[in-house]
């Protein structure tokens, strides 16, 4: 059982970063009720569950979030909850009801967490938005790519999962930290504008301190640095290199051989580093990607294949270390992090829309007359 078992969250259902943050406390123990709108609600058999792994590990109740009698349902869940996350833009919550001061005239001591791309205020908060335009403003798209060339959005993992969900998992988890202590909720305003810039901090250090330089591709982790990027290899598969220390790089000098070849300058020489790309491009296409890989996996050169997502999931390392399960018949990640004694577990699996609702609402109290009248007048689904 992990380490949020116990408490209770409500997710009023919707895409990217706020089931990405539910699948994350659900995945540690916690009862997450996921509202999903009634009009999502279309069936299905929970012997073939949805191929959706972002909702995996909790339940789904159909509800029409613009009948009073739908909202009063949920209200009826805050009042035994721990936590309700949302991720409409600023203001719908408060129009259906639903909002922070609503929930917390329930129940004062919930925590009330708000994902949004660009915040609750500001001049861009009612602007429709997606993670490429939330990394864009905060700064951690425009350095990523090669030199000469176009920023290269890194899919959607800075903006919607790490500045995002990950930003609003730790921030209900802090409130309902503190909620324990003071006994008042309180609201959590995760944007993703937010979270991607705190996550370019490291590099805000680097760019004072004359480290790093605004061209793109220049630099020591942006592809700038011979012994930190990705090579070619004979079959058209890549390695990857990230041989900073000197003690590293010369591992990497004397397991290629590239330390063999004459007249190399040192690790440091910035002007050297675009004729040192080329002379380990060279290099590195002259065997394939298993070959590269017999010789340095295990060793100090911080090195690894790089993998396709099938293939990582039958790499030794992660195999053993079950980093990849099968669960419910489809491969995904196991729940992370991992911990010695309350250990995450795979309890679900997806849920259709509203496969749970009349076994939530019972546990909440209302008898099976009161959810008969609430599928009848349409309320729940």
């Amino acid at each position: 059982m992990g380490p949020l078992t116990g408490t209770t969250v409500i997710e009023l259902a919707g895409i990217g970063p706020g089931p990405f943050c539910a699948m994350m406390l659900a995945d540690m123990g916690a009862n997450v009720i996921r509202v999903d709108r009634s009009g999502a609600v279309t069936g299905g058999d929970p012997a073939n569950p949805p191929l959706d792994t972002l909702t995996r590990n909790r339940r789904s109740i159909g509800v029409d979030l613009k009948n009073p009698d739908g909202v009063e349902v949920v209200l009826k869940l805050v009042e035994s909850a721990d936590a309700i996350i949302e991720g409409f833009r600023p203001g719908v919550t408060e129009r259906m009801g639903l909002g922070p001061a609503d929930c917390m005239a329930r129940n004062p001591k919930i925590v009330y967490g708000r994902m949004t791309g660009w915040g609750q205020e500001g001049p861009y908060a009612l602007a429709a938005g997606h993670d490429i335009n939330y990394i864009a403003l905060a700064g951690a798209l425009e350095p990523i790519g090669r030199r000469g060339e176009a920023p290269l959005p890194p899919l959607n993992l800075v903006g919607d999962f790490g500045g995002g969900g990950m930003y609003l998992a730790f921030g209900v988890v802090c409130a309902m930290f503190e909620a324990q202590r003071s006994g008042a909720g309180q609201v959590v305003d995760a944007a993703m504008v937010d979270g991607a810039a705190s996550l370019m901090n490291m590099f805000w250090a680097m760019k004072a301190t004359g480290f790093w330089h605004d061209e793109r591709g220049t630099n020591l982790l942006d592809t700038g640095a011979h012994f930190y990027d990705v090579y070619e290899c004979a079959d058209g598969k890549y390695i990857s290199l990230g041989s900073i220390e000197p003690q590293f790089y010369a591992e990497l000098l004397r397991l290629s051989g590239l330390g063999e070849q004459p007249d190399l300058p040192p690790q440091m020489d910035r002007e050297q580093w675009p004729a040192m790309k080329e002379r380990v491009a060279a290099l590195f296409a002259t065997k394939t990607r298993d070959e590269w890989s017999a010789i340095m996996e295990h060793s100090d050169v911080c090195f690894a294949p790089v993998l396709s997502m099938d293939e990582a999931a039958r790499h030794p390392h992660n195999v053993e270390r079950g980093t990849f399960v099968d669960a419910f018949g489809l491969m995904q990640a196991a729940p992370a992090p991992r911990f010695s004694r309350t250990r995450p577990e795979m309890s679900r699996p997806a849920p259709h829309p509203g496969q749970h609702t009349d076994e939530v609402l019972g546990e909440i109290g209302l008898s099976a007359d009161d959810i008969a009248k609430l599928h009848q007048t349409g309320a729940v689904n």
